[in-house]
């Protein structure tokens, strides 16, 4: 691990050292290549190191959905986990007081939404000093990471822990990149732009495949704006995760009511106090807004649905879905569903397996027998 961070380090230091203009941009696309490709290695586990990346997070995926509590030591995550769920995680104005993973289940609107509260993240997790790699793969597998900020330190905090996650392959409020590859195994290199490029050029894109070893492929790139970093990240798209993020400030009484109106507004952004209880239920609010959970109700014939307990499924979701989650062989003897809610036209409206549900639908599956 020394030797990659080493070479790591050096690869960053000439990427420093080089001037960016069109004489090195083939030079500095093909650094930045190598360097996610260090950066990759650098997370995975070694033969013989009795774990994987997440070692010591060993916490199961449960509940409809995972949040994620990220940031540096003390800035209020405990407090808020502690506030929201029914679990106790040690509190203290100390850093480092939260050493491994800490779950807890939020309870809204009749889902249960899994929150981890990570350890706090220090400068150079990314290379794994502290616990920081741990840490990170447990935010891999989150819905949603709540980037927790102390409102009096927002700008490097945020700068910092952005620049972390984004060494691991977290990336923060992106889609993947409009970007075809597919790897053949004879053929050469077939390199195609839908509209002509800004930032890329075949012979760019021909060098960083060859210095991957990718020498059969197709690439189509639909994104006249796609950069060389969104074509490294289609190559690792397996070391790649796009994840939805909520920046929470939080202490804002210790900032202006003037500083405070404009942290507000910006983009997927909530601010809290958790010392005077200020904020925190908007700060569940947005997490349900963030994770785009709808709940549906089943019901039976002759029987009114029971609207206390739903059935959480993912946005744009259908009636296969739904039976999906219910059971995974009932789409196999559906027959039609008859459904009440903003996703019918008429009360009920049958439909088929294709239909898309609405948030509060209530639903009626009928199926055929099978003998």
């Amino acid at each position: 691990m020394v030797n990659i961070t080493d070479k790591i380090k050096e690869i960053e230091d000439e990427m420093k050292r080089t001037q960016k203009n069109k004489a090195t941009e083939y030079h500095l696309g093909l650094l930045k290549g190598k360097l996610a490709r260090l950066r990759a290695q650098l997370l995975e586990p070694g033969p013989g190191s009795g774990g994987g990346p997440g070692a010591g997070f060993d916490v199961s995926k449960s509940g409809d959905a995972r949040i994620s509590l990220v940031g540096f030591p003390s800035v209020g995550k405990s407090t808020f986990l502690s506030k929201v769920t029914k679990t106790r995680s040690e509190v203290a104005s100390y850093a480092f007081t939260t050493l491994t993973a800490i779950p807890g289940v939020l309870e809204y609107g009749g889902a249960e939404i899994q929150l981890l509260d990570l350890p706090g993240i220090i400068e150079g997790a990314s290379e794994g000093k502290g616990r920081g790699r741990q840490v990170i793969s447990a935010a891999k597998t989150s819905d949603l990471i709540l980037m927790v900020l102390d409102a009096t330190k927002r700008a490097e905090q945020r700068a910092l822990l952005e620049a972390e996650l984004e060494a691991v392959g977290i990336r923060l409020n992106r889609e993947p990149p409009n970007i075809y590859l597919k790897i053949k195994t004879a053929g050469g290199m077939k390199i195609t732009f839908q509209s002509p490029p800004k930032n890329l050029d075949e012979k760019m894109l021909y060098n960083i495949l060859r210095d991957y070893k990718i020498l059969n492929c197709e690439v189509l790139v639909r994104d006249e704006n796609a950069t060389v970093d969104e074509f490294i990240d289609v190559i690792m798209k397996d070391h790649r995760k796009y994840i939805k993020c909520l920046y929470v400030y939080n202490k804002i009484d210790s900032v202006s009511l003037d500083f405070l109106d404009k942290l507000a507004r910006e983009p997927h952004t909530v601010v809290m106090s958790c010392e005077l209880d200020l904020g925190i239920q908007d700060v569940v609010d947005r997490c349900w807004e963030e994770l785009k959970l709808i709940r549906i109700y089943t019901k039976r014939k002759g029987i009114d649905p029971n609207f206390d307990e739903a059935l959480i499924v993912r946005s744009n979701s259908t009636i296969e879905d739904v039976c999906d989650r219910i059971h995974r062989t009932l789409k196999d003897t559906f027959k039609y569903a008859l459904v009440w809610g903003a996703s019918a036209r008429h009360v009920p409206q049958r439909v088929g397996l294709g239909h898309l549900v609405a948030d509060e639908d209530v639903v009626y599956i009928v199926t055929a027998w099978k003998a």
